[in-house]
C-alpha cells in the first residue's frame, strides 16, 4: 500500500458490520489475465489479506472471515493444492509476529482432517499466541465446508447426549466454529461469481451480500469502503417489514 493510500480519508459511515466474511475470489484469474502462473495469483491474494485487514481495523470492523480454502478444494490440481499449503505454511511462520503485535486475534475455521500435521501445529501455535488480542478477529476458514460444519455440530451434539426437545438456535450456534461470535453482518464475494459455495450457510442466513466483479487481488481499501457504504444504507428486515 502507497503512503498516498494510508493518508487518504474516508467520510464516517452511518453504520458498520460487526462482523463481515470474505469469499476471496479470482485469484487464478487474475493471473492468467496477466500470463502468470496460479500461484502466483494466489500469492497475490495472500498479500492482500494484509491490506484488508489494515482497511478492517480503520474502518472499525471487529471481525473478519477469509474463506481461504474449501473441503471441495482438495480437488484442484496437486501442484496448486501443494502451492496454497505452502502459502498457508509461510503466512503462519512470518506474519503471526506482527499480527500478534498489532492485536489481531487469529482463529482457524474449517476441520483438522487431511491437514498436514505441521500445519496442525502451526494454527495451534499461532491461536494460542494471539488468543488474548481483542483489536481484531481474524477466522481463516481453511479446510472448511458449510454443509461439514453443520454435520460436526450435530455430531458434537449428539455426543453430548442433548434432548431434541433442549436443542434451539442458541444451542445449535454454540457448537459451529465461530461459537461465541455474532453472525456475519455482511459477506462479499469478489470476481462477481453469484453463489455462496459452501461459505457459513448457517451463519449467513440473514446476512447481507455484496458481489463485486472485482478480482481478489485488486479488490483493495477504496472497494471494501464502497462495500461498506453499500451495506451502511441497506434496509435490514430479518423477514419482518417496514414500519409505516
Amino acid at each position: 500500500m502507497s503512503d498516498r493510500d494510508n493518508l487518504k480519508t474516508y467520510p464516517s459511515l452511518s453504520r458498520t458490520p460487526r462482523h463481515v466474511g470474505f469469499i476471496m475470489d479470482g485469484n487464478g484469474r487474475w493471473a492468467k489475465a496477466r500470463n502468470l502462473p496460479r500461484h502466483l495469483g494466489h500469492r497475490a491474494g495472500m498479500e492482500n489479506v494484509r491490506r484488508i485487514l489494515r482497511a478492517a481495523v480503520e474502518f472499525g470492523v471487529p471481525i473478519v472471515t477469509l474463506y481461504a480454502f474449501s473441503t471441495e478444494n482438495w480437488q484442484r490440481p496437486q501442484s496448486e493444492v501443494s502451492g496454497i499449503l505452502d502459502l498457508l505454511r509461510e503466512a503462519l511462520a512470518n506474519e503471526i509476529n506482527e499480527l500478534d503485535a498489532n492485536s489481531v486475534q487469529l482463529r482457524h475455521m474449517g476441520n483438522w482432517e487431511n491437514l498436514p500435521p505441521d500445519i496442525q501445529e502451526c494454527f495451534r501455535t499461532a491461536t494460542a499466541q494471539t488468543q488474548h488480542n481483542e483489536r481484531l478477529i481474524m477466522n481463516i476458514a481453511f479446510n472448511y465446508g458449510g454443509r461439514q460444519e453443520i454435520i460436526a455440530a450435530v455430531r458434537d451434539i449428539v455426543r453430548e447426549g442433548i434432548p431434541p426437545e433442549a436443542i434451539t438456535e442458541e444451542v445449535f450456534a454454540a457448537h459451529l466454529y465461530t461459537a461465541g461470535q455474532p453472525d456475519p453482518d455482511l459477506i462479499i464475494r469478489t470476481s462477481g461469481e453469484m453463489r455462496v459455495s459452501n461459505f457459513m450457510i448457517w451463519q449467513g442466513a440473514y446476512a447481507e451480500y455484496y458481489v463485486t466483479p472485482v478480482l481478489w487481488p485488486d479488490f483493495d481499501k477504496d472497494e471494501f469502503y464502497k462495500a461498506l457504504e453499500t451495506f451502511a444504507h441497506r434496509e435490514r428486515r430479518y423477514g419482518g417489514i417496514r414500519p409505516a
